[in-house]
């Protein structure tokens, strides 16, 4: 039921769920965090090399996957109500999908033959795809969502965005919450955790549990423990 059926004209209104922003907010730590690695990497040391690129191709590989979802579920979504409006960011989707292929293999290549100059131009083209995912992400927000929420209630929006969980793998789900979780706002993070508690198994919910615990600081997590009623540090 949509929360704001029932107001009388002129009540607050709760706002609308949001099927962007939180994981994009999540990717967008993950891009600056991980630029920021690569912009301090040391290139003669190996585990700090190794750790570095990893952490690029987990960035990759879920930055194509959300693409991916987005084009899957959410254009389509879209499409349905209102045909050619994700034309033109579908369009850019194909073009990231190209920079990443290019920072895949000069992340490869770097691995291989580690310098100076090659970890240098890896982090100026991971610059330009930060700023050009950025730009792309906001778009997305200020641009499709009003599409979504002019066609669909807020609980069709959540079927839309459990279908996406369920068409993740968990190692790609742990990975999205270690980012989301620092990212969102406390009510934000308590709802999600308290969603998690309805749809988890006992032993993947304290997974997730110890993954907040592990990325928030203890002002963090105590907020999040008082929410959902564990005893928490005054």
């Amino acid at each position: 039921m949509d929360p704001n059926a029932t107001l009388p004209p002129g009540s607050r209104r709760m706002p609308r769920y949001d099927l962007y922003t939180a994981t994009h907010r999540a990717l967008r730590l993950f891009m600056t965090e991980t630029l920021a690695r690569i912009g301090r990497l040391d290139v003669n040391d190996r585990h700090e090399l190794t750790t570095a690129l990893n952490e690029v191709d987990g960035l990759l590989r879920l930055a194509r996957l959300h693409l991916a979802h987005e084009n899957q579920y959410v254009h389509a979504a879209i499409e349905a109500c209102q045909p050619g409006a994700t034309q033109a960011i579908g369009a850019e989707h194909v073009e990231q999908i190209e920079t990443m292929d290019a920072l895949h293999a000069e992340a490869r290549a770097l691995a291989n033959l580690p310098t100076t100059t090659g970890a240098l131009r890896l982090y100026q083209h991971l610059v330009r795809f930060v700023a050009d995912s950025f730009d792309h992400m906001l778009a997305e927000e200020t641009e499709l969502n009003p599409l979504l929420w002019s066609h669909y209630r807020d609980e069709q929006l959540l079927e839309i965005e459990q279908r996406i969980a369920d068409a993740t793998t968990m190692t790609d789900r742990a990975l999205l919450l270690r980012w989301m979780v620092p990212a969102i706002t406390p009510i934000e993070r308590a709802w999600r955790y308290a969603q998690l508690q309805r749809q988890l198994k006992p032993e993947a919910y304290e997974a997730a549990l110890a993954t907040a615990r592990a990325v928030l600081d203890g002002r963090g997590w105590n907020k999040l423990k008082w929410a959902l009623g564990m005893n928490a540090v005054a």
